[in-house]
């Protein structure tokens, strides 16, 4: 008589291998998505030698940005699209009572001019920058090797157009008050194309969009311009606003500041999980960091003149000299080396 066979249980989360735990809603919902990443002979199953395929082996595969395993790379805050939708919305709605609040003491109308035209000047134009940081999150989202990476990049993208936002309600509102030329797209566009002021930063954000290897386009985003444009617009925007009895702007900006908090915790995480398996990878990114710096640093420093420019000024060396430590605060935390920049 044959015995009956003993039914082994099924293993469950083996996707995860032998972890001895369950593992988080985080890792469930976002582990190994990049089924195509390491595939051989091609990322997709295509030809090869097809475009995507060739983009993707070069800039991807072929980056010297690279570890045995970027699977083990956790976001620190652990976002999924709920927790992300639910916390922003909360954010929202902080910042729609804020506006309502202070519509109803007619906070813009009572604005000094000469205030709302430096506005027009350095803070309506930035939603031009603020779309390159969006584009080059999404890219450098898109080609990131594990989808712990991609979806902090596409978060850190949303906040973009979430900042974005809140330009153009500035932008409606302020006009609403004073200028109807506030509001147009067109001057902003403008101002961003040839007002000397705002060149260097375009140079910078324009070379960034075609960093196409997707290391390099983290370097350039996450650890160059984008630590350095959060500093001027957030924190130190916000500071001159207060300054210059703007405070409904400075408490929006201290809110954005938020997701920039956000994005330089993951920023800085990836950095010491890459080094931690990789050691020559610090010297690699020291030298992207480096490339990337004086460019960046031009650009900031042809805005922060335009803080002298305030009726109750902020002196703008002393504000390129904060931006600069905050990014020298952020290299430091990654482990990175700010001597040469």
């Amino acid at each position: 008589m044959a015995k009956a066979r003993r039914r082994e249980p099924a293993k469950t989360w083996s996707l995860f291998g032998d972890v001895h735990r369950k593992p988080t809603e985080y890792e469930v919902v976002t582990a190994k998505l990049h089924y195509h990443y390491g595939r051989q002979p091609a990322p997709f199953e295509l030809d090869p030698k097809t475009p995507i395929n060739t983009w993707y082996l070069k800039y991807r595969e072929g980056s010297p940005l690279h570890t045995d395993d970027w699977e083990g790379f956790r976001d620190p805050h652990q976002l999924t699209y709920q927790t992300y939708v639910q916390r922003q919305a909360e954010r929202e709605g902080y910042l729609d009572s804020l506006v309502d609040d202070f519509g109803r003491r007619n906070h813009d109308a009572n604005l000094q001019t000469e205030w709302v035209r430096l506005l027009k000047r350095l803070y309506l134009p930035a939603r031009f920058p603020m779309h390159a940081l969006q584009m080059t999150g999404l890219y450098m989202a898109q080609l990131a090797p594990s989808s712990f990476i991609a979806n902090a990049g596409y978060f850190q993208a949303a906040d973009e157009l979430r900042r974005i936002q809140w330009v153009a309600y500035r932008a409606k509102s302020l006009s609403l008050e004073h200028d109807a030329e506030l509001a147009s797209s067109a001057h902003a566009r403008q101002c961003w194309e040839e007002d000397p002021a705002w060149q260097p930063l375009r140079e910078a954000v324009e070379k960034m969009l075609i960093a196409y290897d997707w290391g390099e386009a983290f370097a350039a985003l996450n650890l160059t311009v984008k630590p350095v444009v959060d500093a001027v617009f957030n924190v130190q925007l916000a500071e001159l606003a207060r300054t210059n009895g703007d405070a409904l702007l400075a408490l929006m900006l201290d809110d954005l500041e938020l997701d920039s908090e956000r994005s330089r915790d993951w920023s800085a995480a990836l950095v010491q999980y890459a080094v931690a398996q990789c050691g020559a990878t610090t010297e690699l990114l020291n030298q992207w960091v480096k490339h990337w710096a004086p460019l960046t640093y031009r650009g900031m420093e042809g805005l922060v003149e335009l803080f002298g420019h305030a009726r109750r000024p902020l002196q703008p060396q002393a504000v390129a000299a904060k931006v600069r430590a905050a990014h020298h605060a952020l290299l430091i935390r990654c482990g990175l080396n700010t001597v040469e920049i």
